[in-house]
């Protein structure tokens, strides 16, 4: 604080405001009308004591007393109908609020109907300026991964893990060329079309690195590859994070024809942009998909505003932030495609995959990379790659237009107008822009999207650096239950063990009995009433001790109170050590024997 200003509120609070003043007249006002005007009183009093000379450090050692500082609108709202207050027990006595200082700021909480202090949220239902409670972690979840990112893993893992139904699927092959594990992806089992050619869509296990893939087949091609191997390599160059990448390209007999196959990096749980944010009826009334690039497929009719205002109701508006994440996405990965030299050719919804939640951290991938140069075979004329370039450029802008209006129809030629028009009413100028470039037919280039993009850039950057961070400590979590794990393998190895090298009292006696008496030192304490006694981190805490072999003594005693051992956690973890490894060499020992 300025020590000008310190020493004009030290002469305010001593001698107090000129009468004439509005503050004199508002402080008289006050203390006419209510009694808890001795707040200012309990001011002057502590700012009197205050020294301008004292440092920074010994001012905040000043003590006001915490209960003068509760909100006003808090004390009015803890007072009973009988005019009293929960505060106080008896008159004479008053009783703390509540309160929990976060980041340097203090949040006040009333108590309970019990008088005692915990946080009740019911106060922050009135709009008077204070931030709700921040959310108390429970006391094991320091210790564990979050719920959220435990079921999404697990999810995960069992998509990759699921295995074919071979009733509804009996001529699938049990291996194609150097994968194994096969299992269809294609919803229903039904088979999509890329141009004219019949494709499905394969989950496998690389034999030789035990990744799991994901094989796109086109049904039926009777041309060579050989020629594509430049391009080929290429595309299995380019590795980026918004961008699936192509792992190979083969020609296999394994479905009883001549299949090309291609294979990609899996990312189980994902779907496209079109499966997420539009309706499954978006096809109706004979129109089809804007994005087909079959020049005789039937055009829509003249759509008006309303019908895309009724497809932006039914399906609701994509919030400004999400737009944006998504063109900064996507334009890095094109920025990638075309630095390369090569372009994407037909960049739809349904050909970029979202992973992850919107609310969280969707990641967008470009799927399917490499087919279509392949299969219309017009890419030997390096001319041709500038113009694809930009139509890779216009089909982007679609992609956000449609969007925006949350649409098929919205990014028909004959709507284009209207849909930027409407697109307006609830996004900023900016987003506009960036679209109207996008579909503009002047010569674009996708590093010119940067300056439009701005600081919005840096904040995606942050956003995905935090996500990062936490997953890391999430990760670290993981790993030190993974230490503490191998710990109580051990000890569940020697501890009750019926019978060890014809010795059936061997986990008894000796150094085993020690580790028996630990087991029920960590796990089986009781209070003094008899109830189990149980607490996360005292076992936490114990296990740490015995796996760094700390010389803390620890005593232990047998479940009957007559034997009572003094040991370290060094010791201890010696005995389990080498318990354990007499349990090891037998069966060590015993896997040698049968294997001759």
């Amino acid at each position: 604080m300025d020590p000008m200003t310190i020493v004009t509120q030290y002469n305010l609070l001593q001698n107090g405001p000129p009468e004439e003043s509005k503050l004199a007249t508002y402080m008289k006002r006050q203390n006419n009308a209510s009694p808890q005007s001795s707040l200012y009183t309990t001011l002057s009093k502590n700012y009197s004591n205050l020294d301008i000379n004292q440092s920074p450090l010994s001012m905040k050692k000043a003590t006001i007393p915490t209960v003068d500082f509760v909100p006003r609108n808090l004390v009015s709202s803890l007072n009973n109908p009988d005019g009293s207050s929960i505060y106080t027990k008896d008159k004479s006595q008053p009783i703390q609020a509540y309160q929990k200082n976060v980041n340097g700021t203090t949040y006040f909480y009333p108590p309970d109907t019990n008088g005692t202090n915990q946080p009740n949220g019911n106060i922050f239902d009135d709009p008077s300026g204070y931030l709700p409670m921040p959310s108390v972690e429970s006391p094991t979840s320091s210790l564990y991964a979050q719920d959220d990112l435990r079921r999404d893993l697990l999810h995960r893992n069992a998509l990759s893990m699921a295995s074919p139904d071979s009733d509804r699927w009996p001529d699938l092959p049990e291996n194609i060329e150097d994968y194994h594990d096969v299992y269809p992806l294609d919803i229903y089992g039904h088979s999509s079309k890329i141009l004219s050619y019949s494709t499905s869509t394969y989950r496998a296990t690389n034999s030789k690195t035990g990744e799991k893939c994901c094989l796109k087949r086109i049904h039926g091609f009777r041309l060579t590859i050989t020629k594509y191997a430049p391009l080929i390599e290429a595309w299995k160059k380019i590795n980026h994070a918004n961008i699936v990448q192509l792992k190979d390209v083969f020609i296999t007999k394994a479905f009883n024809d001549s299949s090309l196959m291609f294979v990609f990096n899996y990312h189980p749980d994902s779907e496209s942009l079109q499966t997420r944010h539009f309706n499954s009826n978006e096809t109706l009334n004979g129109y089809n998909d804007p994005f087909s690039s079959d020049p005789n497929a039937p055009r829509p009719y003249s759509h008006t505003k309303n019908a895309i205002l009724r497809h932006q109701h039914s399906n609701g508006l994509l919030s400004e932030n999400t737009l944006w994440n998504y063109a900064i996405q996507l334009s890095g990965a094109l920025r990638a495609i075309h630095g390369s030299g090569l372009a994407l050719r037909g960049l739809g919804l349904n050909r970029v995959l979202v992973t992850g939640h919107v609310n969280t951290r969707a990641r967008l991938r470009i799927n399917c990379v490499a087919i279509t140069d392949i299969l219309l075979n017009d890419m030997a004329s390096s001319n041709m790659i500038g113009h694809f370039q930009q139509e890779d450029l216009t089909d982007f802008g679609k992609l956000l237009l449609a969007l925006a209006c949350r649409s098929l129809i919205a990014v028909h030629q004959d709507n284009l107008a209207t849909s930027i028009d409407l697109m307006a009413r609830s996004y900023s100028s900016d987003i506009r822009n960036l679209i109207r470039y996008l579909l503009s037919s002047q010569r674009r280039h996708i590093t010119e999207l940067m300056p439009m993009i701005g600081a919005r850039f840096y904040t995606q950057l942050d956003a995905a650096q935090n996500h990062s961070d936490n997953l890391e400590n999430e990760l670290s979590k993981e790993m030190e239950n993974g230490r503490l794990f191998r710990m109580l393998v051990k000890l569940g190895s020697i501890n009750e063990r019926p019978e060890f090298n014809l010795d059936p009292a061997w986990s008894e006696t000796g150094d085993r009995y020690m580790l028996k008496l630990f087991r029920d030192y960590l796990f089986h304490q009781v209070t003094e009433e008899g109830r189990p006694w149980l607490d996360m981190s005292h076992i936490v805490h114990t296990l740490n001790k015995l796996d760094s072999g700390s010389s803390d003594n620890i005593c232990l005693y047998s479940r009957d109170e007559k034997t009572i051992l003094v040991v370290s956690y060094q010791e201890l973890k010696q005995c389990l050590e080498q318990s354990f490894c007499e349990i090891a060499s037998v069966a060590a020992s015993d896997d040698h024997i049968k294997a001759e």
